[in-house]
């Protein structure tokens, strides 16, 4: 039998903050096993269905070069470009924009400590 992705995890310097970050931006809640606590060394967050868990780590140093994996990110319920600016208002930065004249492509965008990640259409979108 092969192995499967237990936690996709992230090195962070607060993983408080960056946890509540992402918690916000993809709907991922505590694990109800296990719950966030301030001050936690790790904050573990968990989809709506349980099926994928992004675990933020304590670090001491910041990140320094551009992230060798990231996540693509599907906006459900609104399209790309709506997704990109609420990102934005919870402190996201962009850091490349590919979108093209047809609708297609996608924007490169940071989350507060760096981390990188894209932002591609939504399915109706590609439909």
């Amino acid at each position: 039998m092969a192995s499967k992705v237990h936690a996709i995890t992230f090195d962070s310097r607060d993983p408080e903050k960056i946890g509540r970050f992402w918690a916000e931006a993809m709907g991922y809640g505590d694990d109800p096993g296990n719950p966030n606590s301030p001050g936690d060394p790790e904050w573990l967050l968990v989809s709506p269905d349980g099926a994928i868990h992004l675990l933020f780590q304590a670090v001491p140093e910041p990140k320094q070069v551009k992230n060798r994996i990231h996540l693509d990110v599907e906006p459900v319920g609104r399209t790309r470009d709506e997704e990109v600016e609420r990102l934005l208002a919870l402190k996201a930065r962009v850091v490349g924009d590919f979108r093209n004249e047809d609708g297609t492509g996608w924007v490169t965008m940071a989350d507060p400590e760096g981390n990188e990640f894209c932002v591609v259409r939504s399915a109706p979108e590609r439909h």
